[in-house]
């Protein structure tokens, strides 16, 4: 049982773009709640739904490449 160095280099660099998801994430969303707050009843409302939209489009993708991430990371430490 050996460790596949490529794999597991490819494994970290997308650890380390799911870390850059897990933190932007939740800020879009914060700022898409923030600006609907803000902008009630205005033109400009419009502007904030579509920032949760991409927010909320962003935590499904944050859980699908986390999956797609861990899986690489293991299949690179415990392959054949």
């Amino acid at each position: 049982m050996s460790t596949d160095v490529n794999l597991l280099g490819k494994g970290l660099k997308h650890l380390g773009i799911l870390i850059l998801l897990f933190i932007t994430s939740p800020i879009s969303l914060t700022m898409g709640f923030k600006a609907l707050k803000k902008f009630e009843n205005t033109p400009k409302q419009y502007m904030s739904y579509l920032i949760l939209t991409v927010a909320g489009l962003l935590i499904i993708f944050t859980i699908y490449f986390a999956f797609k991430t861990f899986k690489i990371l293991l299949k690179a430490l415990f392959n054949n």
